[in-house]
């Protein structure tokens, strides 16, 4: 059973920066190299979306929204997929949720205040 723990988030003013990190247990360096892994996001009466992805091959994919502000990346000998957030708003205020194939993490709360 594949276990992640997110970290990272916080309060922050608008224009800065957090970086989330999401580590894996359970699973070898080896295996955890062939998953996708992302982040997802759900703020208050909102649902859930999809923020960035980055493939087993490295490959990456974001949101609209976030392009050019938002960096997915990963160390697969940490097991660890992190989310470089600069430039950040007030509109990307939400519990973020890290996701290993079909696993989820339990999510770590931004707020950028105005």
């Amino acid at each position: 059973q594949v276990q992640l723990v997110e970290s990272g988030g916080g309060l922050v003013e608008a224009g800065g920066s957090l970086r989330l990190s999401c580590v894996a247990s359970g699973v070898t360096s080896g295996i955890y190299a062939f998953y996708a892994s992302g982040w997802y996001r759900q703020a208050p009466g909102k649902q859930r979306e999809l923020v960035a992805r980055i493939e087993g091959s490295g490959s990456t994919n974001y949101h609209d929204s976030v392009k050019g502000r938002f960096t997915i990346s990963r160390d697969n000998a940490k097991r660890t997929v992190y989310l470089q957030m600069n430039s950040l708003k007030p509109d990307d205020t939400a519990a973020y949720y890290c996701v290993v194939s079909r696993w989820w993490g339990q999510g770590t709360q931004v707020t950028v205040s105005s």
